[in-house]
């Protein structure tokens, strides 16, 4: 932006601030101007009147007792703040050893196979859809082994029943024959 703008823009804004003044004086009103001569004449006030100059030099004071650090530097005392850092020295002195396991290990870290994690994790994604789909598939034949071991019992089961019943009437046939043999014989 160069001056001639500046100024037309000041102009558009002392007249939207003062409006038709102009027309009461015949010189035009400037903001700059007023503004600096209310600031003097507030500056020779203040300097003329003793109680102003204590204000300024209080609020001065004020603004640093408001700062949060003036505040905690005057609460806390060096010893009290000792004693802080001294309970913690464990603490402190863990973490220190872990920040130093951190850069021991940085070479690690910043290693080829840290940086090809993203291809692998691909692959890694693929084997694991593989992984899941043979758990599936185990999972079905393992349903349908016990399926056939269900069967396989209750087919061993049958045929020893079978057995039984078999044994138990050759058994009485046998007992029938030899009753019958006895009897003959005597």
């Amino acid at each position: 932006m160069d001056t001639s703008e500046l100024e037309a823009r000041l102009q558009t804004l002392e007249s939207r601030v003062y409006g038709d003044r102009r027309s009461k004086s015949s010189k035009p009103v400037k903001c700059s101007e007023s503004m600096g001569r209310i600031q003097t004449a507030l500056a020779c006030t203040a300097n003329k009147r003793e109680r102003v100059k204590i204000l300024h030099k209080k609020i001065e004071d004020l603004v640093k007792y408001l700062d949060p650090q003036f505040t905690e530097h005057i609460s806390v005392p060096d010893a009290m703040k000792l004693e802080f850092i001294l309970a913690e020295e464990d603490f402190l002195t863990s973490q220190a050893a872990s920040l130093e396991q951190v850069n021991s290990l940085q070479p690690l870290l910043d290693s080829n196979y840290i940086r090809d994690v993203p291809e692998h994790a691909t692959k890694l994604q693929r084997l694991s859809q593989i992984h899941i789909k043979q758990q599936d598939q185990s999972d079905a034949q393992a349903v349908e082994v016990k399926k056939v071991f269900d069967e396989y019992n209750k087919m061993m089961f049958l045929l020893s029943k079978q057995f039984t019943q078999w044994d138990e009437t050759l058994r009485a046939l046998e007992e029938a024959k030899e009753a019958k043999g006895i009897s003959r014989s005597e």
